[in-house]
């Protein structure tokens, strides 16, 4: 089973992909330029988690019983 840390970065790079997928205008399964403000969002949480170690998604991945690191930290 995977570590708390591996599914987010898992999560993070698949949400990533996917969202300039379908925000690049130039991907053949493009939708509409707004998915880039979900590229930006996740960005910013992979940003501020290396600097703060608070992460959202590693506390709900938590508490639905995933296995936990040492690197982020929850309250």
């Amino acid at each position: 089973m995977m570590s708390v840390e591996r599914m987010v970065l898992a999560f993070a790079g698949f949400a990533i992909l996917l969202s300039l997928a379908l925000g690049w205008s130039t991907s053949p399964v493009f939708h509409n330029e707004n998915w880039l403000w979900f590229t930006a969002f996740v960005g910013a949480n992979l940003f501020q988690s290396a600097f703060t170690g608070f992460c959202p998604l590693a506390m709900i991945l938590k508490k639905l019983g995933a296995k936990s690191g040492t690197t982020f930290y929850y309250h």
